[in-house]
């Protein structure tokens, strides 16, 4: 009786404060028309993989299609402050913190009745707080709306509904996993990253007609790398010699250093390379562990040299995120995975591992124990590198631009 009385306030709430809200009709214009075509893409800074999956298909507009322009907005950009604190400061404190608690929220949302006072709590308050993205969209006026995260996906899905937006609205997966909140009516169409959440969507009534299996997108960088000779000469690095590519992510999670000290004296031969991201603390200390191993390490922050960094390595040890996995496929990079949030990350590293182009590693030991085989093995680092280039996309930002425009 409670719940049916909060979903009776739920819609009257609903239908005062957003049933006066229209946005101008928005059609689509070919791109033969000789008209530029606008495209908005929206991302979520919750994480970095939406972000830099928006940008590379900013990066391939300006590198290959004249008279297109594409604009990246960030969605926490357009919300109130105490809605982006709660929405990526929460999701950060919990992947990182109580990663547990992140998985187990990760699977009862996936699993989340449409209709369910839960469900139609979070959509009343995106719906609140979503007025500066649908007066950003009235502005832009675009042709087409790309959206590499759900939750601008069902904000904008549910004006198709409601007839208060026409413009197309694309979704681009970007994990090698599809959660319910990716999938929603009202949608134009769906890129995924293999023929698994394909046929996952189709499961779930979206038609084969709607969906692109065109891989994540990467820079264009990642299309044309300098050799390995020119990379390890650029960093200072024997291109003779096996390399490793250290990776934690945007905010270098997961990566220790003493994890780094241990590696850097059982494996004198080796040269690491370590990526420690936006973490000005690790990048720090480890900076300090490099004056000790200059023929060894090399530590670097925030880059956007990635593609030199994976030009000269034989094997990345990464978290199995959606974008920096993609990028190892391009490169034809095997992996040896490391703390996968529970969720999206840890389905990134059981689709990855049954193709055959990672490993994956759950404590320092079993890390020794992989890459101790690994490094013995050169066929099946052989081996796991042409899996990794059997399964990349590397123009998966071409793809999705000809479909939208």
């Amino acid at each position: 009786m409670r719940i049916a009385r909060l979903n009776r306030v739920l819609d009257y709430w609903e239908a005062t404060l957003f049933g006066g809200i229209e946005l101008a009709p928005v059609m689509d214009i070919p791109a033969s028309s000789g008209r530029s075509a606008r495209v908005l893409v929206l991302s979520v800074s919750a994480g970095s993989g939406h972000v830099r999956a928006a940008d590379a298909l900013v990066a391939q507009a300006r590198a290959g299609f004249h008279g297109l322009s594409v604009r990246h907005r960030d969605m926490m950009d357009l919300v109130p402050r105490w809605f982006r604190q709660v929405y990526s400061g929460w999701y950060m404190k919990l992947a990182s913190g109580l990663p547990e608690a992140w998985g187990w929220l990760y699977r009862k949302t996936d699993c989340e009745a449409p209709g369910s006072l839960a469900a139609r709590t979070r959509r009343f308050v995106q719906r609140i707080c979503a007025q500066r993205l649908m007066a950003e969209v009235e502005q832009v006026r675009p042709h087409a709306i790309v959206c590499t995260h759900f939750l601008p996906a069902e904000i904008l899905a549910a004006a198709r509904r409601e007839k208060r937006l026409e413009c197309p609205v694309w979704v681009q997966v970007t994990d090698f996993d599809l959660h319910s909140l990716w999938v929603h009516e009202g949608v134009s169409g769906y890129f995924v990253g293999n023929e698994e959440l394909a046929y996952r969507l189709q499961a779930q009534g979206v038609p084969a007609s709607r969906i692109t299996i065109s891989g994540i997108p990467v820079m264009p960088g990642f299309l044309s790398p300098p050799t390995r000779q020119q990379a390890a000469a650029k960093l200072g690095l024997d291109p003779a010699r096996t390399t490793l590519l250290l990776m934690g992510g945007g905010d270098g999670a997961g990566l220790q250093q003493t994890l780094v000290k241990t590696l850097l004296a059982q494996y004198p031969q080796l040269q690491l390379i370590v990526l420690a991201g936006r973490n000005e603390r690790l990048r720090q200390e480890l900076q300090t562990v490099e004056t000790f191993y200059p023929s060894q390490l090399r530590v670097l922050g925030f880059t956007d040299d990635v593609p030199q960094l994976m030009a000269c390595a034989d094997l990345a040890i990464t978290k199995p995120g959606g974008l920096s996995t993609s990028e190892c496929l391009v490169m034809g990079l095997p992996m040896l995975l490391v703390n996968p949030i529970p969720g999206q990350e840890e389905r990134n590293a059981a689709w990855l591992i049954q193709e055959g182009a990672a490993l994956r590693a759950d404590d320092p030991a079993t890390l020794k124990f992989r890459l101790a085989r690994l490094l013995g093995n050169p066929a099946q680092l052989a081996q796991m590198r042409e899996r990794a280039l059997a399964l990349a996309k590397p123009r998966a930002s071409r793809e999705l631009l000809r479909r939208v425009i």
